[in-house]
């Protein structure tokens, strides 16, 4: 048995989403490249590379992850591009993506060979999160003046537009690609490709894909681009568990149950978005508060429900632990970082990484 805390990827639970994914490719002619900093877990890579496009990445580091573990295209962008990374990046990438239109100049003669592309921002987005939507007020991401980028347009191929966060409705989907065709629909002629990036939730449970797929082959005919997708959390939502075990019970006008893991840094997202985690099936007569196991007073993964009371020793699996858990897990309180373990189509698991002490030391000082 595994000890506790690892993340346990299931494949197929994994390949129910990468099915998704091959249909859209397939019906509506769009192309998928996964967010690496959304998931980076290159040990599922060889399935996910059989369903997909490639990668696209955030920094130099996940551009040369994605070139390495995962193959295919490697779209490189990143908000600022620094005067020591460039060349790596073009050495790893088939194709840059500038957050402005002043790295475009910067780096114009250095990029000259390469297919080059601009992000643009329209000023809209599905964001309920001020601190996750790039269209936020003075945002910093992308270009919003259409007669700005008109002037550059000649030096660039396509576009990256990324304005869905979590959307899981179709029609706020369309809504928000019509705000884009209005505001750069001249300037969308003139390219060859567009990503309309991630944030869509198109894996989700009763998702219109046939409508989704209807509208994105629409958009690919209208202005003669290729369309991009970029998931993350949709290629690999529900796919994943953090196993923990219970450590000690305790009542303090609530019954408590501390846990060998934590949020602050295993589950990231749930501390800044200030969201509980899930676990399955949340049924029973009893209620307990499980906390992690750091000094942090806010540790809490959540209230739920149980069939039975806990016991010291029990494990609970913590649900949907794939996006944005890997990718932003850290040494904070010195916790042991969890392992990375998969379960194979076959139904075997295997232990494909396990952190010791000496990860933790090696990471300081």
């Amino acid at each position: 048995m595994i000890r506790t805390p690892y993340y346990l990827i299931d494949k197929r639970k994994l390949l129910s989403n990468l099915e998704t994914i091959a249909r859209i490719r397939r019906e509506s002619g769009a192309k998928a490249v996964l967010a690496l900093k959304c998931f980076a877990t290159w040990s599922v890579f060889d399935l996910m590379r059989e369903y997909m496009d490639g990668t696209t990445s955030s920094s130099l580091y996940e551009v040369k992850l994605g070139r390495e573990k995962f193959g295919g295209e490697t779209h490189a962008y990143s908000v600022a591009y620094a005067d020591d990374e460039i060349d790596e990046v073009i050495a790893n990438a088939d194709k840059i993506i500038f957050n402005s239109i002043g790295q475009l100049e910067r780096f114009e003669e250095k990029t000259a060979s390469m297919i080059r592309g601009l992000r643009l921002n329209p000023g809209v987005s599905s964001s309920e999160f001020d601190l996750a939507d790039p269209a936020r007020p003075f945002s910093r991401l992308g270009e919003w003046d259409a007669g700005k980028v008109r002037s550059v347009i000649d030096r660039i191929d396509g576009f990256m537009i990324h304005n869905n966060c979590e959307n899981e409705d179709f029609n706020l989907f369309d809504q928000l690609l019509m705000r884009i065709e209005d505001q750069f629909g001249d300037l969308l002629h003139r390219v060859n490709w567009v990503s309309l990036g991630g944030g869509i939730h198109f894996t989700g449970e009763n998702y219109p894909v046939d409508a989704f797929c209807k509208r994105l082959k629409g958009f690919s005919e209208k202005y003669g681009v290729q369309v991009y997708l970029e998931p993350g959390e949709a290629a690999v939502t529900k796919s994943t568990t953090l196993e923990v075990t219970v450590l000690d019970t305790l009542f303090n006008g609530k019954d408590l149950a501390i846990v060998d893991s934590s949020i602050e840094a295993h589950m990231l997202d749930l501390l800044i978005y200030r969201e509980s985690a899930e676990i399955e099936p949340n049924e029973g007569p009893h209620a307990y508060m499980v906390c992690g196991k750091s000094c942090l007073a806010g540790d809490v993964f959540g209230e739920f429900r149980f069939p039975e009371r806990l016991k010291v020793g029990e494990r609970i699996s913590i649900q949907d632990a794939a996006g944005y858990t890997m990718v932003k897990k850290n040494w904070f309180n010195g916790v042991r970082m969890p392992s990375i373990a998969i379960r194979e189509l076959d139904g075997s698991v295997r232990l494909a990484r396990e952190f010791t002490f000496a990860d933790y030391e090696q990471s300081l000082s």
